[in-house]
């Protein structure tokens, strides 16, 4: 198969719109055509298109910013003298300063098919900008490593926010280029907007479901995704942010595992099979012991929990990783009935003021009040989340391209 990159590289037909205009580029490390070459070095190679700009997203277009909220600067490529603008330091939007640099943008991120991750918040924003500037968008499309199921409640009117960039569920089963096309119709933007289609991409083909394993090498799109089994786990344990519970960051497993000093792990488990144990199907559970390095409980011997969606008790369709996490945040809860599972208000998650993290990630407080209901079921959830879902899954029809 061939990425969207791989077919711009190859085919001058495709690029012949881009010739005599200048040209931007937002990607990230993993953005990287089959060879491994980054993108930017293979688009300057070609020598037929003027490359006049590059973005990066949030951890910078090198990927070297480690933890969340961290900054990246503008500086000057030092190979091709261009400018590297940041959309994820003084602005999360491209200035009209940064959007003269350039006629057409080709943004080339991977993404994890997670409405948290924020490079398709930084899509939705170039897409305005564009709009307001008479500039084109392309989206150089690559494979949704999380595929094509939809789980999790659907962002809350009001809610919007970095890591809410409208009303989808938590996991939505598009690729970056399709997503663009119903941002595009769902916020009515008057964009020249393109997709650069991946050719013979099966999303839900076994074993990968969406990321191509035998044919694409995986790399980190951020510091803490390392492989694919945290992208398929990310839907979930990205909830975490939002909790007193370490989620890995300071450990080699991060955003696949969670746990915590003063909780037994092994209790936690057997409370999530008697409570919901249908919410465990497709993946195994494993009790693990992890002291990490930086981040929440540095330096702490934590209990914990380590999500294996793989091997051969992987089933992608019966996997749930949001309910899943859901479900371990209910287990500690009913556990230890005054556990400080949430962070507070101290706690201003992407720069939100006055809201606590574990809503602004969810996009409204539904999840966070059944974990805190003593009375709520399971079936509880479902019937919160279950209509969301179904209602995702008519919607995005008109987007697959694929």
């Amino acid at each position: 198969m061939a990425f969207g990159i791989d077919r711009l590289l190859a085919d001058a037909e495709l690029r012949k719109p881009l010739l005599g205009k200048r040209v931007a580029l937002v990607a990230h490390p993993a953005s990287v055509t089959a060879d491994l070459t980054h993108s930017l070095d293979a688009l300057v190679a070609l020598g037929d298109l003027n490359i006049s700009a590059a973005f990066g997203p949030q951890h910078g277009i090198r990927g070297d910013k480690q933890d969340n909220m961290v900054e990246s600067e503008d500086f000057t490529d030092p190979i091709y003298n261009i400018p590297m603008f940041s959309l994820y330091g003084e602005v999360r939007r491209p200035s009209g300063q940064m959007m003269s640099a350039f006629d057409v943008v080709l943004v080339d991120l991977q993404d994890l098919g997670c409405r948290i991750y924020t490079f398709i918040t930084t899509l939705l924003y170039v897409l305005e900008e564009a709009a307001k500037h008479g500039k084109s968008v392309w989206v150089l499309d690559r494979p949704n490593p999380a595929g094509r199921p939809v789980e999790g409640l659907t962002l809350r009117e009001g809610w919007e926010s970095f890591v809410g960039a409208g009303p989808i569920p938590m996991r939505h089963g598009l690729t970056l280029g399709e997503l663009g096309h119903w941002f595009v119709d769902h916020y009515k933007l008057d964009v020249d907007y393109r997709v650069i289609e991946m050719s013979s991409y099966a999303p839900d083909a076994a074993p990968g479901y969406g990321w191509p394993l035998d044919d694409r090498v995986w790399i980190n799109p951020s510091p803490n995704a390392p492989n694919l089994n945290m992208a398929r786990a990310y839907a979930g344990t990205v909830m975490l942010e939002g909790a007193t519970l370490s989620e890995g960051r300071g450990t080699t497993r991060p955003l696949e595992i969670f746990g915590a000093p003063d909780i037994d792990a092994r209790a936690v488990i057997a409370k999530m099979r008697a409570f919901a144990p249908q919410w465990l199907d497709g993946c195994t559970l494993r009790e693990i012991w992890f002291e990490p390095t930086f981040h929440k409980h540095a330096g702490t011997a934590c209990h914990g929990v380590h999500i294996h969606a793989e091997g051969a008790a992987y089933d992608h369709e019966a996997f749930k990783p949001w309910r899943l996490q859901a479900l371990a945040f209910k287990a500690i809860r009913l556990l230890y009935p005054e556990y400080p599972i949430w962070r507070g208000l101290e706690f201003k998650y992407e720069y939100t003021d006055d809201v606590l993290a574990i809503d602004v990630i969810n996009g409204g407080p539904l999840l966070r009040e059944w974990v805190d209901d003593p009375e709520s079921t399971p079936a509880d959830l479902d019937a919160l989340t279950l209509p969301d879902e179904a209602a995702w899954i008519e919607a995005r029809k008109p987007y697959l391209l694929y």
